[in-house]
């Protein structure tokens, strides 16, 4: 044991700047949503949790690198109170970000990394606990043997003050209406996808031919629940449903959503006066409707099926089995599993 901890302590600087490095590649993955996407977000004075972790393992590189450890110690003790009120609101909403949690991890083991027995548990024994996550000082500010727990609980009151997040994505309106669906069938499947999830718009260019041979057999109803993950979809949601109400026939339908996906993620339209103009230029056909009588239903089925992630496909059989699915490739398995069974019931 003594041995593998002066083996960390002899290479304390490389390890940190290893860690701090895989914490940025966490950030910079999750970024770029490849396998599903997740609404669990948030921010500190308006800048995206992502940015911020990036930026404050860049911080502790740069320090790491000027040999300041005290600095150093420091930051990552502020880091583990930031953590503590991000575990607490993950726990408090029941969904957890496995980067978030991987990030964590990383941030922990960093700062154990430079861990340092305090000076001040010899001198004063009494206030022991005040220094059991170590202690700093700065010379040059003249602070002499501070508390690493001072650090935390700034880091703590830090985050609580400024930190913005979201664990349920509700579009906020109300009356009643019905949400866009085709086929009629004692299978059903509810699509929930967000425009700008890669992954989703992967998996609806893969399955479109499958759905419209599941929606043939006449045993199959799909209905749509875009999941308002990013903070332009609930405009994309508004011009879907008025492309609907002017035209829900299949090929209209899942057209429609096609050009959406292209407008989210290869024009990257924000702004409603783009992606009308966009549609226009398609000649999608639109026809104006109140979609805040539909926007309270799509909350209720995103929250009455726990939906965490995009995309998620729910299908109910005629045995009211309800299967929740997750992820482009695994949903695909499933569909082409439920295309076998039709076959099977037909003969």
């Amino acid at each position: 044991m003594l041995k593998i901890a002066a083996y960390i302590k002899q290479y304390r600087r490389p390890i940190t700047i290893v860690l701090a490095l895989a914490g940025i590649g966490l950030m910079a993955y999750y970024d770029h949503c490849d396998t599903s996407c997740s609404y669990l977000t948030g921010d500190i004075l308006g800048i995206d949790l992502k940015w911020v972790g990036i930026f404050y393992m860049s911080v502790i590189i740069l320090f790491t690198l000027w040999n300041q450890p005290s600095f150093v110690r420091a930051l990552l003790a502020a880091g583990l109170g930031v953590e503590i009120h991000l575990y607490a609101f993950q726990i408090r909403h029941g969904v957890y970000c496995p980067f978030c949690l991987t990030f964590s991890v990383m941030l922990i083991l960093a700062f154990l990394a430079n861990y340092e027995i305090p000076s001040a548990w010899y001198e004063k024994r009494r206030q022991m606990w005040l220094y059991f996550l170590g202690e700093v000082s700065f010379p040059v500010f003249r602070f002499n043997k501070v508390p690493l727990l001072f650090f935390s609980l700034l880091g703590y009151l830090t985050i609580l003050l400024t930190f913005s997040g979201s664990a349920m994505p509700v579009y906020g309106q109300d009356r009643a209406n019905s949400i866009p669906s085709i086929g009629k069938g004692s299978y059903e499947i509810t699509i929930f996808t967000d425009y700008f999830c890669a992954p989703c718009r992967r998996l609806n260019t893969k399955s479109e031919t499958l759905l419209k041979e599941l929606l043939s057999s006449n045993h199959v109803k799909v209905t749509f629940v875009d999941v308002p993950i990013s903070k332009a979809t609930p405009v994309y949601v508004k011009y879907f449903l008025y492309a609907a109400n002017a035209d829900a026939g299949i090929n209209t339908l899942l057209s429609v959503r096609k050009k959406l996906y292209d407008a989210a993620q290869e024009k990257n339209i924000q702004k409603e006066k783009d992606l009308a103009g966009y549609m226009k230029d398609n000649k999608i056909a639109l026809k104006p409707m109140d979609e805040r009588a539909v926007f309270p239903l799509l909350s209720a089925r995103i929250r009455d099926h726990k939906i965490k992630n995009t995309p998620t496909y729910v299908i109910k059989s005629p045995e009211n089995e309800i299967k929740k699915i997750v992820g482009d490739e695994e949903i695909w398995n499933e569909l082409v599993k439920l295309k076998q069974r039709l076959v099977t019931t037909r003969q």
